[in-house]
């Protein structure tokens, strides 16, 4: 996906809140002057993609302990060399940190379904920069069973969506999660089975 493409897709992207609208606002003015936008070689950030996985029910999320930054996060990342589109991005990274293949992008909802703008600290290996995050509502194949990617996570696991209050999400995750739940329950026609 070129980089005019993906800005006329975020253009369409209605925000939930302020935040969301200010980072979204920074994310196409970042967009703008980078032929990739996805280069981590860009010194001052990125973007990446990430999914919001849902059980096929609907009832549960995916979330992963991130080993280097210590918190519950959704699976997501960075894209390697050669890729451009977002959606693509986190499907990847979502099969690659849940081990769960069959994960499909959610049919109606918006693409992206929440941005976010956060700050990643300095490591010994690179400095500090943004992750401008687009973030794609993704579904599991009925009956996933999630295998946690060691180099990844400290732990891998679904949370009913009355658990998520106790893990102490981000403001800019809980606000992605509010509107994944928007999506959910899905129809048997929704899912495309058979009736």
């Amino acid at each position: 996906m070129s980089a005019a493409t993906l800005a006329d897709a975020l253009r369409g992207h209605v925000p939930r809140d302020a935040r969301e609208a200010a980072d979204l606002a920074e994310i196409l003015a970042f967009v703008a002057p980078h032929r990739n936008p996805f280069d981590r070689a860009i010194s001052e950030g990125h973007l990446t993609g990430s999914a919001l996985v849902l059980s096929d029910a609907g009832d549960r999320v995916l979330l992963l302990f991130h080993l280097k930054l210590g918190r519950w996060l959704q699976p997501g990342g960075h894209a390697e060399a050669g890729e451009g589109d977002g959606a693509a991005v986190a499907l990847r990274e979502a099969r690659e940190e849940t081990g769960i293949e069959g994960l499909q992008l959610h049919p109606t909802a918006p693409r992206p379904l929440d941005v976010d703008v956060h700050a990643i600290p300095a490591r010994s290996d690179e400095p500090a920069h943004k992750h401008l995050d687009l973030r794609y509502l993704v579904l599991a194949p009925r009956d996933a069973v999630p295998r946690r990617a060691p180099a990844e996570a400290r732990a891998l696991r679904w949370f009913g969506w009355a658990e998520l209050d106790e893990l102490g999400l981000d403001p800019g995750l809980r606000r992605a999660l509010a509107t994944a739940r928007a999506h959910v329950p899905l129809t048997v026609h929704d899912r495309g089975d058979d009736p």
